[in-house]
């Protein structure tokens, strides 16, 4: 990846930021969904478990091992979720893949430092890294309901 112009330089900054800090590790005891992926093509794994409450994601941590781009996914994403409505993280992973995918999102969406993702869209082969965490929560929040 080239990253030449400041605003690369500082996404990758809150990317590295990410990864070597990630926001909300570890495993919540007597959780409500605890869901497991891996992407078997480059070794990602992730281990995410949430409280949903009353419709709400109470709660929400992951442990996983893979790369930058996969694990600092995931830490943005637990931040990103965490007191949200089900609704609203269902939604808001539905406009990180189109995000991933080059499409035009929602910008009345504050996706915070998530934003620091979007080049990866153009690395095809990174995608799955960075939707890894995101297709867990999707899968385990519909499981639950």
């Amino acid at each position: 990846m080239s990253f030449n112009n400041p605003l690369d330089q500082l996404y990758r900054q809150v990317i590295m930021d990410h990864y070597k800090n990630p926001r909300n590790r570890g495993v919540l005891e007597g959780n409500s969904v605890d869901i497991n992926m891996n992407n078997p093509t480059c070794g990602d794994r992730i281990h995410l478990t949430m409280k949903v409450e009353d419709g709400k994601i109470a709660d929400v941590k992951f442990e996983g091992e893979g790369c930058s781009i996969s694990m600092s996914s995931a830490s943005m994403m637990t931040q990103a979720i965490k007191g949200k409505t089900v609704e609203e993280a269902l939604k808001l992973a539905h406009i990180f893949s189109n995000m991933m995918q080059g499409k035009e999102y929602d910008g009345s969406v504050d996706l915070g430092d998530i934003e620091a993702l979007q080049g990866v869209s153009k690395f095809p082969a990174r995608i799955k890294c960075a939707t890894l965490a995101w297709k867990a929560m999707e899968k385990g929040l519909h499981q639950h309901h």
